[in-house]
């Protein structure tokens, strides 16, 4: 038979779409060509396959080879398709069986020695294999990445000739099996570290219980970023389906899975010099950028109003849809970007405003300036803006250690408070509708004329109306309370701080 078919995949975002891989030999002067869209790493899969197969002892035909990467209009990357289109050949050629490749899925580079070499984002090929019900074929290297997703058998494979010795069924390759990976406690970074800031440690638990943005302000050394990177312990604990998705995104980045990070939230702190691009993703083959890394996690963004403006507007909507979609002439991808933001800022350019040293010399314009960095659209969509003073040197040294509630204690109050959420919408309170709010955030006559005092008196917009009331349903929640009472709505219009005049009291 001179056409043979084999399966492999394609990377399009955190998709891996599949490809067939159709090989025909035809009569006529020897050639090799591959169509279907390939860049030129594919291109060059003809040198790498042609020397696999010829340093493998395999016949290779001098006939006109035809390789057709469908669909047709599917840009193809990467030498991920080096096995199937080999696989492909030695079928065409008689040399293994065409009708065993059906049942099976090739995702591997080749060496010209015929070695398997690991490709990126293997995940994400396992995910689309498992739910086709098609086993995968990947190199050693691949194998513990591909064998998260329990639901697909993976075979392990290090040479081209191990491939065609089990498809011949004269040595079977042996399904991988080897993980057994858990969630791993970061010990390192509990809250208990942090002396004072009761607060501010409390406006965390209310974010990390309904998944809110939060914007700390306050001078340099108050321990921002220490409470920033203490977030992450207080969330829930990730589902498997959360880790999966967290650990694909991961995997078809340039930096790769980290196994060692497995089922804990990941978070992302970019430097202020970051570009749009590499905050949101992009380039001519679109990578994932901090926001999607930190899928299911924090992203800290610090110093926030020395962010270029125009890469600060990139995230509004990202914050709103959790998700981010790049276009390009040739495709449009899409990335998942569910994520906690988490911002600190100093209160004026100086950083020392209402300094009681009066080290402050910053004039009420300048700082104006310096806050209007911040544009009101990104400011209504962070509900919690909490300002963080300086801690007394004498509540540094006072509080003996033990005495401090740990990050598990508050994960506990935290996790209840989210199964409420869960059990009465399906969802943290932050990703409520509208329609959604009306009908779980409903507040007695006396908190309304409240919230309509707070919001004539504030100028806020309607965003932040329904922001406010997710909060002080989460605050509630938090107490087990079924109704939002008055000290719930208070708190949740007290975390509003940069809607006051200038940002005083």
């Amino acid at each position: 038979m001179s056409l043979a078919i084999a399966y492999s995949r394609a990377q399009a975002g955190v998709d891996a779409p599949l490809v067939t891989v159709e090989v025909h030999l035809s009569n006529g002067l020897p050639a090799f060509s591959i169509v279907g869209l390939p860049e030129t790493a594919v291109k060059e899969s003809r040198d790498r396959v042609r020397g696999a197969l010829l340093n493998c002892h395999f016949e290779f035909p001098a006939r006109r080879i035809t390789v057709n990467l469908a669909p047709a209009d599917l840009p193809k990357e990467g030498g991920r398709f080096d096995l199937a289109i080999a696989l492909g050949i030695l079928a065409a050629s008689g040399q293994i069986s065409p009708s065993v490749l059906k049942t099976y899925e090739f995702v591997s580079e080749l060496a010209l020695s015929g070695e398997v070499r690991g490709i990126r984002g293997v995940l994400a090929v396992a995910l689309q294999a498992a739910k086709a019900g098609r086993t995968l074929v990947v190199a050693e290297e691949n194998a513990p990445e591909a064998a998260l997703v329990s639901t697909i058998e993976v075979l392990v494979a290090s040479h081209l000739l191990e491939v065609c010795q089990h498809l011949r069924g004269e040595s079977l390759l042996a399904p991988f099996t080897g993980n057994s990976l858990e969630a791993v406690p970061v010990e390192e970074m509990d809250i208990a570290d942090v002396r004072g800031q009761y607060h501010v440690k409390r406006a965390l638990e209310v974010a990390a219980a309904g998944a809110h943005n939060l914007l700390m302000i306050g001078p340099p050394g108050t321990g921002k970023t220490m409470l920033a990177s203490r977030l992450p312990g207080l969330l829930p604990g990730m589902t498997e389906v959360e880790a999966l998705d967290s650990a694909t995104v991961q995997s078809i980045s340039s930096q790769g899975f980290d196994f060692s990070r497995w089922r804990q939230r990941p978070f992302r702190a970019p430097h202020h010099t970051a570009s749009a691009v590499a905050l949101v993703g992009g380039g001519g083959q679109p990578r994932p950028g901090e926001i999607s890394l930190a899928h299911h996690g924090v992203l800290f963004l610090d110093e926030l109003p020395e962010f270029e403006r125009r890469v600060l507007e990139v995230l509004r909507e990202p914050l709103e849809s959790g998700r981010i979609v790049i276009s390009r002439a040739a495709q449009q991808v899409e990335f998942p970007a569910c994520v906690q933001l988490v911002a600190a800022m100093n209160p004026c350019p100086c950083g020392y405003l209402g300094d009681p040293k009066g080290r402050c010399r910053c004039t009420m314009e300048q700082v104006q300036r310096y806050r209007a960095r911040i544009s009101g659209p990104l400011l209504d969509r962070i509900d919690i803006q909490i300002e963080v003073p300086p801690v007394p040197l004498k509540q540094l040294r006072s509080e003996p250690e033990g005495t401090m509630e740990t990050s598990r204690q508050i994960q506990v109050r935290v996790e209840a408070a989210r199964q409420r959420q869960l059990a009465r919408s399906g969802q943290p309170n932050s990703g409520l509708s509208n329609r959604e709010v009306e009908r779980t955030c409903r507040l007695g006559d006396k908190d309304y004329r409240l919230l309509d005092q707070a919001l004539e008196q504030l100028g806020l917009s309607a965003r932040a109306y329904h922001r406010i009331l997710k909060l002080a349903r989460t605050i509630a929640d938090l107490e087990g309370s079924e109704a939002i009472c008055t000290p719930h709505l208070s708190e949740a219009i007290g975390y509003r701080r940069l809607d006051r005049p200038h940002g005083n009291p």
